[in-house]
């Protein structure tokens, strides 16, 4: 059975750091896609970052470019998102989420994922 499970957030001040965990089990990363999404309070789920089953290709929001890595380590099939210099608008639930066709490249389009994680919820405060 595929789980996707996020840990990772909290609150932090603004300028400060977290790093967001996505623990997949009952896939393999190398077949899959995985991507970061955020929802806002009162704002539409919309896709931070993604990285290719190969590897190969990565996508970032451009409001996030330079500021948020995503890595992932093979062997603890875990997906992570290293989140730097947070800003206010970066508040948000984030979620991972698995496309099982996503080997050479990865979408932003939530429509392109089947299987989703709960979220985990991310507050940077002014």
């Amino acid at each position: 059975q595929l789980q996707l499970v996020e840990s990772g957030g909290g609150l932090v001040q603004a300028g400060g750091s977290l790093r967001l965990s996505c623990a997949a089990s009952g896939l393999t990363l190398d077949d899959s896609g995985i991507a970061w999404f955020r929802q806002g309070p009162g704002k539409e789920r919309e896709g931070v970052s993604c990285v290719s089953g190969s590897g190969g290709y990565m996508y970032y929001k451009k409001s996030v470019k330079g500021r948020f890595t995503i890595f992932r380590d093979n062997d603890e099939n875990t997906v992570y998102l290293q989140m730097n210099s947070l800003k206010p608008e970066d508040t948000a639930v984030y979620y991972c989420a698995a496309d099982r066709s996503g080997i050479a490249h990865c979408s932003s389009n939530i429509n392109e994922y089947e299987n989703w994680g709960q979220g985990t919820q991310v507050t940077v405060s002014s």
